[in-house]
């Protein structure tokens, strides 16, 4: 494995950019499959009883 204390600027912010789209790809797909949910159980009418 490379020492990433050892490594050029240029591979650093490479790396930095990757993880940065990593996570924003992880998250739209969380926010997805939340609202996916939600519609699903409103469409289904399992939704709280009203008091």
């Amino acid at each position: 494995m490379s020492d990433p204390t050892h490594e050029p600027e240029a591979f650093a912010k490479a790396r930095r950019g990757r993880n940065i789209a990593i996570a924003l790809g992880l998250g739209v797909f969380v926010i997805l499959v939340f609202v996916v949910t939600v519609l699903k159980m409103g469409a289904s009418g399992v939704a709280a009883p009203h008091f």
